[in-house]
């Protein structure tokens, strides 16, 4: 028997196609043998968005040779793999429908097994990739469409404490930057344009701050933004400067304030746990580095290690995909059946109260 398991994993549930292989040892110690991503940006940026019917286009085009490199640059082949893993869900069905259905025909074709990944796990176990990570761990997962935090009690067992009533962080963030007239995405244009400005000048208000509870809310901070561009327009670069400042700051003390009652919870919980507690930041936003030094004051400040993987895989990304495959192989789970469907909202805790969103604008995963 193989000293590891090697696993081509696909992702396609945005506006990134990517395809990777990784490697398992029995010891848990992994190696990405190859990760190759074409992101999409220049298609959407025009429309100051992801537009579904495009992004489903170029996965279709991009796909296969995607694939194909990642298995040159690995110096393997299809006959080499244990496995396939490819996104499943949460995501745009479109772009869904093209790895998944490109996974289970290298699958039928090869007989190798295949395993619909959820998205989010992907980002709940990367941190075990790249720091060994044992379980428990808090994770907060931050995203052009999901801000939650995640209890990671083990591969296939998670517990929202908390999630967004309205808009997600990565949502505000490019809303921002629109109203702003900047580039998308919107995440590092706003970040960029924070560096020259002035984040005392406008006082934005810092949603559910000092309750109990450990939910978030950005729509009204959103709003607060467009409010004081219009109350002194036409804006200047400096005023975008200062507003993208004084935006990044209401975040940060929001964010304090939300996970650090995440985390003295955890302690409560979990007071004897074998290793340092940490808290994981992952997804999309999680790439501000801003935000990832406000984490680390915090966790600093309460006893955490503070765990955020390098920037190209907290972005997506097909090795976190392999890597959850290749997780569930570890734990004997069964691979899923070539009737597997796509699934465009799917909630790592199956069991969390389905939220709404402000004005009932729909459901909050």
């Amino acid at each position: 028997m193989a000293p590891f398991l090697r696993i081509l994993g696909i992702e396609t549930s945005c506006d990134e196609t990517a395809a990777a292989i990784v490697e398992r040892r029995d010891d848990g110690t992994a190696t990405i043998a190859s990760d190759v991503v074409l992101s999409q940006l220049d298609e959407h940026s025009a429309y100051g968005g992801v537009v579904p019917e495009i992004a489903a286009r170029a996965h279709v085009e991009a796909l296969d040779t995607l694939i194909d490199e990642a298995l040159k640059r690995a110096n393997v082949s299809l006959s080499d793999v244990d496995a396939i893993a490819a996104t499943s869900g949460p995501g745009l069905i479109g772009g869904l429908l093209v790895g998944l259905m490109t996974g289970k025909a290298i699958s039928r074709a090869t007989g190798k097994p295949l395993y619909a990944i959820n998205h989010l796990e992907g980002h709940a176990l990367t941190a075990r990739l790249t720091d060994g990570l044992t379980f428990p761990y808090l994770m907060l997962l931050v995203s052009g469409g999901h801000t939650q935090l995640i209890l990671v009690r083990g591969v296939g067992e998670y517990e929202r404490w908390g999630t967004t009533i309205d808009d997600a962080l990565g949502e505000a963030f490019d809303k921002t930057a629109k109203l702003l007239g900047l580039p998308y995405p919107g995440g590092p244009a706003v970040e960029e344009a924070a560096k020259n400005g002035n984040p005392d000048r406008f006082d934005f208000p810092r949603p559910l701050v000092g309750e109990t509870r450990l939910d978030f809310s950005f729509s009204g901070l959103k709003t607060a933004v467009r409010q004081a561009a219009t109350a002194i327009a036409p804006v200047t670069e400096q005023d975008i400067a200062d507003i993208c400042a004084s935006f990044q700051k209401a975040i940060s003390r929001t964010l304090k304030d939300r996970i650090g009652r995440g985390l003295q919870r955890f302690k409560k919980e979990f007071p004897k746990t074998a290793d340092k507690p940490a808290l994981v930041v992952a997804g999309g936003v999680a790439a501000n580095l801003e935000l990832r030094r406000t984490l680390q004051e915090l966790c600093d400040l309460n006893g955490f290690r503070f765990i955020a993987p390098p920037l190209r895989l907290c972005t997506d990304n097909a090795v976190m995909i392999a890597w959850a495959g290749l997780e569930r192989m570890a734990t004997g789970a069964a691979p899923d059946g070539l009737d597997v469907q796509p699934r465009s909202r799917w909630p790592l805790d199956q069991k969390a109260e389905t939220l709404l969103g402000h004005g009932k604008r729909g459901a909050k995963a």
